[in-house]
This record gives structure tokens, sequence and C-alpha cells, in this order.
């Protein structure tokens, strides 16, 4: 019994540990060394597991279309998403960090909306309004200051932008995944393999349609290390050097170990398994509680001093989130 929802709360915790080893990890050896060193590492257990379950280590049968659409998803969901993300970790931390990841679901509703015409219920909007007003809460803070009256920022201006911009990242980047498994489905029926199907060679026959996110989810890494690389080489002075003292910070590698593992491996895998045994509404509304769960660990971790408004924003805000899926 609960199988799937037991499966979705372990997503949720796993995602919690990558948001910790990613603080951790990029305020070490910075934004864009982590993440290279996480798509590296992400990059070698997807090719594995593409080996292990298409019987080859590369994305089989996808087209062209499949190609660009997921392209320009890992570009807009890691290369720009994942690189505000592990910013916004560094100046706010992880906890309120994701905290902002919240914005995802009105972004790809409103995105899917835009790009595939997919209709917005009253319900979402309602979403919409509660998980920015939980945001709200969370963030802002009554001054009582002489000078300055009303409600300001508590967080830094750089830290919120860095976060806002990962939520929007992860948001659009979904959408513009959702395309390009639509044009991998696409690819395959044209081919006659169906969704149950098995992939000849394969050494662990699961079905066509739990290998094919994994096949996607690679292409995407290929484009999220490759910009990651370039934007160091280019935006840093001594690119090369830095990823060597990344590749020395023993505690850093462990950290991008650690959140690669629960991150893209264990918790994509998990998620997929998740939607098997339980609706995909409850699966991800309980894959949205990250947020609060995260509260507990990064205040025993960090020593941060934990707010009751704070709570209750966060949990307004994944209230908010569990309405997109109702």
């Amino acid at each position: 019994m609960f199988v799937g929802e037991l499966i979705s709360l372990g997503v949720a915790l796993a995602w919690t540990a990558t948001a910790l080893f990613a603080e951790v990890g990029s305020k070490h050896m910075g934004s864009l060394s982590f993440n290279i060193m996480r798509m590296t590492m992400s990059l070698l257990f997807l090719v594995l597991t593409l080996w292990l379950v298409m019987g080859v280590p590369y994305p089989r049968y996808a087209d062209a279309g499949t190609w660009a659409w997921m392209l320009m998803s890992g570009l807009v969901g890691y290369v720009i998403g994942d690189y505000c993300l592990m910013q916004g970790y560094i100046y706010i931390g992880s906890r309120f960090g994701q905290l902002f990841m919240t914005l995802s679901a009105p972004t790809a509703a409103i995105t899917g909306r835009i790009l595939l015409g997919e209709q917005m219920r009253p319900i979402a909007i309602l979403g919409m309004v509660i998980t920015l007003s939980g945001i709200a809460l969370s963030v802002l803070s009554k001054s009582d200051s002489a000078e300055h009256h009303g409600l300001h920022f508590k967080l830094p201006a750089k830290g919120i932008f860095f976060a806002v911009m990962a939520g929007v990242g992860q948001g659009f980047g979904l959408v513009l995944s959702k395309m390009g498994l639509q044009h991998y489905d696409a690819a395959l029926a044209a081919l006659n393999i169906s969704q149950d199907a098995v992939f000849e060679g394969a050494l662990l026959p699961l079905p066509v349609s739990l290998c094919v996110p994994f096949a996607a989810t690679t292409i995407r890494t290929y484009i999220g290390l490759l910009g990651f690389f370039l934007s160091l080489m280019l935006f840093t002075k001594d690119g090369l050097a830095q990823l060597k003292s990344a590749v020395s910070d023993r505690k850093a590698m462990w950290c991008a170990l650690g959140s690669t593992i629960f991150g893209p491996f264990v918790g994509v895998s998990a998620s997929l398994l998740a939607t098997q045994y339980t609706a995909t509404g409850i699966a991800q509304t309980l894959f949205a509680l990250t947020p609060i769960l995260i509260i507990a660990p990064a205040a025993f971790l960090f020593h941060q001093k934990v707010t009751v408004r704070e709570v209750v924003g966060a949990i307004i805000s994944v209230v908010g989130v569990s309405l997109f899926f109702l």
C-alpha cells in the first residue's frame, strides 16, 4: 500500500539532499566548476544507464527534432537555470533557493500555454497567486527602522535575482523537454516501436516509456556540460586552473558526487518509478515538499535561524504548487 506515495516522498528527500550537497560544493569551488563536475558525473551515470536499458551508450533512435528541442532545454534548464541556482545557493543558501524553485510550476504553466497551447484552469491561476504569496511571506519583512518604513527584502538582491531565474529556467526548460519528448515518441512510433516494447540488446529490459526520459536527459546533459565548460573558459581567468583546483578539493568533489547521485540519478529514476505506482498529480505534489523538508537540515547543518513566518511561507508555496496538479 502507498508504494508510489512513499517513493515520491523519497524523491523529495533525495532532492533535499541534492540541494544541501550543492550549497556546500558550489561555495567551495564556485558555481561553474561545480556544475562542470556535476554534469560530468551525471553524463557518466546516464551513459551507463543507456547502455543497460537501450543496449547502446547513446540516445537510440532520437531524431534531429528531438536533439534540437532537448539541446534548447539543456541550454535553458541546465546552463542558465542550474548556474543561477548554484549562484543563488551561494548568496541565499539552499533553503531559500529551493523555495524560489516553486516558481518553476507557474513558469511551466505559462510557457506551456504559449508553446503547447495547454489550457490554464482557474485553479492553476489561483496556484500561482498562492505560490507567489508564500514566497513573499518568507522573504519580505517589515522594517523597524525609523528611516525605512514598510516591507523590504531580507535577502540579498543578487541572491533573489539568481533564485528567481533558476525557477523560471527550470520551468521553461521543462516545457522544452516536453516538446523534445513528443518528437522522440513520434520518431519511435514511425519505427513501429511501442511504448511497452523493450530495446533490442538491452541488458536491463525496461519498457521504452521508462528508457526515453533517460535518453532525453542525456542530450540535455551534453549541452549542459559543454555550456558550463565554455562559460568557464570564456568568462573567467585561468579556467583550467580553477578546474584543477576544484578536482583537488576532496570535500567539494564528494559534494558533487552526492549532488549527482541524489539528483539526476536516484532522484530522476525514482520520480519515473513513482508515477508508475500513483497518480502523477499526487507524485508531483509530494516532489514539491522539498522547500519544507530542507528547513530542518539546513538550520542544523548551517546554523541558520528559522522563523515561523518562513516556515508558513514555505508551506503556502507548496500548497500553491499542489494546485497545479489537481
